[in-house]
């Protein structure tokens, strides 16, 4: 068995993914998300990539060649040749590493939330609202590091979304989210008493978006309303609606979801609630 590093280009990947006789099923998925890394410049030499067997069939390696295909770019490839057969039953039976693990590595506290925070606002940002699910919404790790490199802000959100996780149930991740695209967006606003009425509910009124927002989160934790209650894109939704209502000044008695609803940008209306600059 011996390895060698080659600049492998789409011709040559696809030449060699002829000889891929007895693999797995091909991911479509998988090629796809390998591609967009490849586009991005995110892909990078590791000591995995393929692998061929003693009679020169692919045996490791088939999306990393299609991906390569697919993105018309060529890239350095670790490969290996005369593979023992047997072999092939224990490749990638590795934990992969995710994007709480490449934060953590990187000495961020709470990688967990923080990870699936950034992943949402990427979604937010630069995802359309038909394409939150499916190969589409993969975020890679490289991608959550630039996320945090250009918002840095995340972080301090990250502390109020867990605060507003506790009070209602509201998901970390829709409330991390939620507060830092408000305040990002609109830094006029002291957003002290929005905060506060959500995690006390103390002296609001009927219709108050805070208080609708509050109960509304119990509601769905306790498994009383009929929708999953741990949500991030729903929640996240309910979060904008209830903030947009409350600058607007607005009345607000119910929250729901109408079917193909998109996510709400944030208002720029007349502040009718206090300002940074006490107004």
């Amino acid at each position: 068995m011996h390895m060698e590093i080659l600049d492998v280009s789409p011709e040559l990947a696809a030449e060699w993914l002829g000889r891929n006789t007895s693999n797995r099923p091909l991911s479509k998925g998988t090629v796809q998300q390998l591609a967009a890394q490849i586009q991005r410049g995110e892909w990078q030499l590791t000591h995995q990539g393929i692998a061929f067997d003693e009679d020169d069939v692919l045996i490791d390696g088939q999306h990393r060649l299609a991906a390569i295909v697919k993105a018309g770019v060529a890239v350095p490839l670790t490969v290996t040749h005369g593979v023992p057969r047997t072999a092939f039953t224990v490749m990638d039976t590795g934990r992969k590493r995710t994007g709480r693990d490449t934060l953590a590595l990187v000495g961020e506290a709470n990688a967990t939330h923080l990870a699936a925070a950034l992943r949402g606002l990427h979604l937010y940002l630069h995802v359309p609202n038909s394409a939150w699910s499916g190969g589409s919404s993969t975020t890679s790790n490289d991608q959550l590091l630039v996320m945090l490199e250009k918002h840095p802000g995340i972080r301090d959100s990250l502390q109020h979304g867990m605060a507003l996780n506790r009070a209602c149930r509201i998901t970390v991740t829709a409330a991390t989210i939620g507060w830092y695209v408000t305040t990002e967006t609109r830094p006029d606003i002291d957003q002290t008493s929005w905060r506060d009425g959500i995690i006390t509910g103390a002296l609001l009124e009927s219709g108050d978006p805070r208080l609708t927002l509050r109960n509304t989160m119990l509601s769905l934790a306790s498994g009383k309303a009929h929708r999953r209650r741990d949500d991030s894109r729903e929640h996240l939704l309910y979060y904008l609606k209830s903030w947009n209502a409350w600058v607007e000044g607005r009345s607000m008695k119910l929250l729901r979801r109408s079917p193909n609803e998109t996510m709400p940008r944030i208002s720029n209306h007349a502040v009718a609630v206090g300002t940074s600059t006490g107004a």
